[in-house]
């Protein structure tokens, strides 16, 4: 079956860095793209980054770009996102995903159980 284990958030100071992993197993990892995906605090999922099953383009939303970088080891099974320059608004449950229709990177068939990111000082 199809598990993403999402790992590597916690507590983070304004401006500083966290970098989160998902680990995938139970299908083809190098066949599909992948996103990350967000949750604050009494909001809805919002879309945050997503990358082709090749790794050759990414995408970000807005409020990330510069600052976010979305990557993935075909060979380990693992998506990753390295976040620098946090703000308090990045403070939400992170969930790796994996996307539903290869170029619709906001729509998603499994993800995982998330894990914390608090940006706080």
């Amino acid at each position: 079956q199809v598990q993403l284990v999402e790992s590597g958030g916690g507590l983070a100071q304004p401006g500083g860095s966290l970098r989160l992993s998902c680990a995938a197993s139970g299908f083809t990892f190098s066949n599909y793209a992948m996103s990350w995906a967000r949750q604050a605090p009494g909001k809805g999922l919002e879309w945050v980054s997503g990358i082709y099953s090749d790794g050759s383009d990414t995408y970000y939303v807005d409020s990330v770009k510069g600052r976010f970088t979305i990557s993935r080891d075909n060979a380990k099974n693992t998506l990753y996102l390295q976040m620098n320059s946090l703000k308090p608004e990045d403070t939400a449950l992170y969930y790796c995903a994996r996307v539903k229709f290869p170029g619709i990177l906001h729509e998603y068939d499994y993800w995982g159980q998330g894990t914390q990111v608090t940006v706080s000082s």
